[in-house]
């Protein structure tokens, strides 16, 4: 009976020597990644000039135009900032003609309603606490998943499902392209589940759509993962490597080499487009700088935000082999159904301007750096019936295209 006594004793010793040790291991867990998070801001979040708190929550740096975060790249060392690019694609100015449907005016962001940023310092959004702890890790924090790009085919069901990411987009390819342009329609589509997001954006693409893809995005985004909230955001990405060890959004790594003090990326766009009301666009052209081989990005007429280096790319070094235009969205399919997350304003390109969403003034830069209409454009969208895209021309909006869609619907689940 004694014995009974003591092996219980040491049973019960032993359970506690357990729980206190997985509890050590937990909380030794948890420590390290604090630490990591707080390692993590520290390197994101630069010492500002200024500080400015927009009306949406963010808070705006201003950084030192060399303190930026770019500046951390090994490469980047003794970088000279190129404040102006040597050239602009002919034909930027004074011949493309402007719609007179949509607001071309002077795009705001929300954050200009609470102070500016002085000459030689950039605005940087700040990267908060909580925003690191809703990615995946710290590691994985600001970039998207592997495999995210498009590959006009036929659409495969089993290759849809597998992916989770949807498309309804125009595309060129099978020729070198120096550049790209847009003009894109903004609205802030409705998201279902906080790790889904919805886009619309350019893509410029090197390489093969293996493990070496190079590309250049830019556009509008609603990410809540990302974000912490649904605004309607203007947004940058890159990779050298098919979104595996390289590249990111916006300055969330050293890469992109910022200029401007007018606009922060990944900070909210206002105002954006209301369905059966006014409709408010914003114009994005990334081209080479065929002498410094810099890949420059600008935002609405005469905002030039700044360049991602050559050096960042193996193909792209060289040009783009495809361009595309258009929407993505994360279809999880949490509840076994597709998700009534919206593209574009949420509605189908047959329904027109004022309640679908578009593209328009489409073009390309070719290797003369001249702006041009493209050539031998096509649409691509894996599931139609749950977003689409139709294209057309006219002298007032050159190429374009509406596409968009609600998502889940009686054609669609």
């Amino acid at each position: 009976m004694a014995a009974q006594h003591s092996w219980s004793a040491v049973v019960a010793i032993l359970s506690f020597l357990c729980l206190v040790s997985l509890s050590s291991s937990a909380s030794f867990s948890a420590s390290r990644q604090k630490l990591e998070v707080r390692k993590h801001l520290k390197r994101l979040n630069k010492p500002a000039v200024k500080t400015i708190k927009s009306p949406d929550g963010d808070t705006i740096d201003c950084v030192h135009l060399s303190r930026q975060p770019a500046f951390d790249h090994p490469f980047l060392k003794n970088h000279t900032i190129q404040l102006t690019p040597n050239y602009h694609p002919e034909g930027l100015y004074g011949v493309n003609k402007m719609s007179t449907k949509s607001e071309e005016r002077p795009r705001t962001q929300l954050w200009h309603a609470a102070g500016r940023c002085p000459e030689g310092t950039v605005p940087v959004r700040r990267t908060k606490e909580e925003d690191l702890y809703r990615a995946s890790s710290v590691k994985r924090f600001g970039r998207k998943k592997h495999k995210a790009i498009p590959l006009p085919r036929s659409a495969d069901p089993d290759l849809v499902s597998q992916s989770g990411h949807q498309h309804a987009i125009a595309y060129v390819k099978g020729d070198k392209y120096y550049g790209a342009k847009a003009t894109i329609n903004v609205w802030e589509p409705k998201i279902q589940q906080p790790n889904e997001f919805s886009l619309s954006q350019i893509w410029l693409l090197g390489g093969s759509f293996g493990e070496d893809l190079n590309t250049i995005e830019a556009g509008w985004q609603v990410s809540p993962d990302l974000y912490g909230d649904n605004n309607t955001r203007l947004f940058t990405y890159w990779t050298s490597d098919a979104y595996q060890a390289t590249g990111c959004y916006n300055l969330l790594c050293s890469g992109f080499i910022q200029i401007s003090n007018e606009i922060a990326m990944g900070a909210s766009i206002s105002p954006v487009s209301a369905y059966g009301d006014s409709q408010y666009d914003i114009s994005i052209l990334v081209w080479k700088d065929p002498t410094e081989g810099n890949w420059w990005m600008q935002f609405g007429s005469d905002n030039v935000l700044g360049y991602w280096p050559g050096f960042l790319f193996s193909y792209l070094g060289e040009s783009a082999s495809m361009i595309e235009w258009g929407g993505e969205v994360v279809n999880s399919q949490s509840d076994g159904q597709h998700t009534t997350t919206q593209m574009g304003s949420g509605h189908f390109p047959e329904e027109g301007f004022g309640k679908s969403s578009y593209f328009r003034n489409i073009q390309v830069v070719d290797s003369s750096n001249n702006l041009k209409a493209p050539k031998g454009m096509g649409t691509f969208t894996e599931q139609s019936n749950c977003y689409d895209v139709q294209m057309g021309s006219n002298d007032d909006w050159g190429h374009y295209f509406y596409y968009g869609g609600p998502g889940r619907n009686p054609n669609c689940s």
